[in-house]
């Protein structure tokens, strides 16, 4: 752990911008590797393994994050004069967030008509954000599995949803 421990943690920090996450994914990544330490093969070097269960940690948590990064080349003009920055924000103002609730609480009752296996599918994928590893693991279901019960899913709630726009046209 101590031979790799820096160069994950700067990966990590590259990645994310922010040292504590790095760390915590650091942190995560050797707990990760130990956990699934049955699916290292020994024919491949030990450090790129470790090194993309690391990558994969950080893309999950940047998923989740769902952060996002901007140049700072655009801070500067052509001249080399400061410009200021036009940053949008993510909060939504009140409209927005009443329609964007609204909106959930539609998709969650169109989600509760499908029958049970499918809707636990669907909100621990898209209303609690687990990976398709996590679900696998809280479900007891193997991987293909769940890839594609959730397939199944989409597909009878895509159904649902667009009966429900005939219906409303």
């Amino acid at each position: 752990m101590q031979r790799y421990k820096d160069s994950i943690y700067f990966m990590a920090l590259k990645m994310v911008n922010n040292k504590e996450d790095a760390m915590d994914l650091t942190v995560e990544t050797f707990a990760k590797a130990f956990d699934k330490l049955d699916k290292y093969q020994p024919d491949f070097a030990f450090s790129t393994w470790l090194f993309r269960v690391a990558t994969n940690n950080c893309i999950d948590f940047i998923r989740k994050k769902k952060l996002n990064t901007m140049s700072l080349h655009g801070m500067v003009d052509d001249d080399g004069d400061e410009r200021p920055m036009q940053i949008k924000t993510d909060d939504l103002n009140p409209e927005e967030f009443s329609i964007k609730k609204q909106q959930t609480q539609e998709l969650k009752a169109l989600v509760d008509s499908l029958p049970q296996r499918y809707r636990n599918l669907i909100t621990l994928r898209y209303f609690d954000e687990l990976s398709y590893e996590e679900i696998s693991v809280q479900l007891s279901l193997p991987l293909g599995t769940v890839k594609a019960q959730l397939f199944r899913a989409k597909y009878l709630l895509g159904n649902i949803i667009n009966r429900r726009n005939r219906n409303d046209i």
